[in-house]
């Protein structure tokens, strides 16, 4: 439900992803692809985290009634206005999850923006779940169960779990450096 404890979760680790995923951005010494790729992860990951708790609308009450009017749950963020919510959110969620799942760290192995094989099932039980959901509306058959913040709060972990590994192996690696450099 909205404002349940999986929801709060998942902002706070989208949230702090963001953090990490910038903090691991400005600590890239060659400026890159994947430089480009952390700081895509900060954003999206601030942005998600946002939407995740409607920009604080049920916390302050404060919402912009020009968007929640038109918006399937009557609230303001932008994943559950028709268009976006109805077309684009299942496709967007199994491409992203695949993508993050099995094709980024397969053909992309040099690009640590992109999780590792052992994260990999963070995104594809996700991936499989909306396209199960999916197909099981366009079929004749009952439609399965919407247990969607279960996944949903898989993958906020998924991001979470790499986007921390990330920025521990990172400052670890900037420590030993300088530590290094002060002995010598």
């Amino acid at each position: 439900s909205e404002d349940g404890p999986l929801e709060w979760v998942q902002f706070i680790e989208y949230f702090i992803s963001s953090f990490l995923a910038f903090f691991v951005f400005l600590m890239q010494k060659k400026k890159g692809v994947n430089t480009i790729f952390w700081l895509l992860i900060a954003f999206l990951s601030f942005l998600i985290a946002g939407e995740e708790i409607s920009w604080g609308e049920r916390l302050t009450g404060i919402g912009i009634n020009s968007i929640s009017n038109l918006n399937v749950q009557g609230e303001t963020n932008f994943h559950n206005l028709p268009f976006f919510h109805n077309y684009l959110l299942d496709p967007v969620f199994e491409i992203s999850c695949i993508f993050l799942g099995w094709f980024g760290w397969r053909k992309f192995k040099k690009i640590d923006a992109f999780p590792t094989k052992d994260l990999s099932l963070f995104f594809l039980f996700v991936a499989l779940f909306y396209f199960y959901f999916d197909i099981s509306w366009a079929s004749t058959t009952e439609q399965i169960r919407n247990d969607q913040e279960i996944f949903e709060f898989l993958l906020s972990t998924g991001v979470f779990l790499h986007c921390f590994r990330n920025f521990k192996n990172k400052r670890f690696s900037l420590a030993y450096k300088k530590k290094t450099q002060k002995s010598s």
